[in-house]
């Protein structure tokens, strides 16, 4: 099923007040209700429940505590997907709110069910308004902010486009609110492209997220093949121009090398919980040859893993890749540098392969 997610910044959704911008939602609303009319289907991932909470508190800036947030969340969650259902209805519109956590999509049986959901949701013709659950995640288990879960939703759904609205019009080669100089970057085909470009972390006073975060949630999301717009949600029309693949923003083209779902995952979603070392031959064997990793080629284990959970794979300081591992981290340290034979001499019933290559996806 073909979708489009478009990720609001909290920039687009509330002003410096924390008051929500209704005439900006009613033209993005505008725009959704159209795609919907034409037979398309999209989807919102929304910021801004915090933001709405620090208005209807009088909080001006942002919170730092993570009780302080999850409580301005609560407050203005609620409030926030009001204004989306009552936008949409009245141009004959229904929608669902959703609200995911980083659980959700690091456990993949609580992944695929998410993906049944919205499938499920865009069946009925409904449009998912997406949030965090910022009123109970904590910061081990959130996504940090809204970009990273928009691609992680575009994943999920294998969408046909990714469009992240902001503040500005797209990516500057600097900060043009402090260098008049700088140039929009109109398209990105090879993400080395932007080395060297100010690209910062600056944000609203309300927002947690900045350019850089978007870049990052554009290289995760055309990893999977989707293509990606970063634009500006103020100016009327932008939604419908990237739908339609006309010039707008910055448009950071899907990459050839396609993972499976599964390693896309693997990759962006299962969380690390440790690290192996290798040494240089299996360090190569895995970048080069596309095989498993053995005990034999491993030289240290760091961490507190079980069997199942992802560890990163690293060499000379440098990750080599990400797997799911066969060995918990005390039966790794009793094995690693052993060939084998050895191997199943300590332990009998243990896998050949201390991460197999169908578990495994490269940094």
């Amino acid at each position: 099923m073909s979708c489009l997610v478009i990720k609001l910044g909290s920039s687009i959704v509330a002003d410096e007040r924390g008051e929500v911008r209704i005439d900006v939602l009613g033209g993005i609303c505008d725009q959704l209700s159209e795609l919907h009319r034409s037979g398309r289907s999209p989807i919102v991932v929304t910021s801004g429940a915090i933001a709405r909470g620090m208005g209807v508190m009088g909080i001006p800036l942002r919170p730092r505590a993570i009780d302080e947030l999850q409580a301005a969340s609560a407050v203005g969650q609620g409030k926030l997907y009001q204004v989306y259902d009552e936008l949409l209805r009245a141009r004959g519109v229904a929608s669902a709110q959703v609200l995911l956590t980083f659980f959700d999509m690091s456990a993949r049986t609580h992944y695929l069910n998410a993906r049944q959901t919205l499938r499920k949701l865009l069946d009925w013709r409904l449009v998912p308004v997406i949030n965090e659950n910022d009123t109970t995640t904590t910061d081990e288990i959130s996504f940090g902010n809204n970009d990273f879960l928009a691609a992680q939703v575009a994943i999920l759904l294998g969408a046909e486009l990714l469009v992240m609205l902001t503040d500005a019009e797209g990516v500057f080669t600097a900060d043009p609110r402090a260098q008049e100089q700088a140039q929009l970057v109109p398209t990105v085909d090879r993400f080395d492209e932007l080395e060297g470009l100010d690209i910062g972390h600056t944000t609203s006073p309300l927002g947690s997220g900045g350019m850089r975060s978007k870049v990052v949630a554009a290289e995760m999301a055309t990893a999977a093949g989707i293509p990606t717009v970063v634009a500006s949600g103020l100016q009327q029309g932008t939604i419908l121009a990237a739908a339609a693949s006309e010039p707008v923003g910055t448009k950071f083209a899907a990459q050839s090398a396609r993972y499976s779902s599964f390693k896309l995952w693997l990759k962006y979603a299962k969380p690390v919980r440790g690290r192996v070392v290798v040494d240089a031959g299996a360090a190569r064997a895995l970048r080069e040859g596309g095989t498993s990793l053995l005990p034999v080629g491993i030289v240290d284990v760091d961490g507190a893993f079980d069997a199942g959970d992802a560890v990163e794979v690293s060499h000379d300081g440098e990750a080599v890749g990400k797997g799911i591992c066969n060995y918990s981290a005390p039966e790794l340290r009793k094995v690693l540098g052993m060939k084998s034979a050895d191997v199943r001499e300590v332990l009998p019933r243990a896998s050949e392969e201390a991460v197999h290559r169908d578990y495994f996806v490269l940094a």
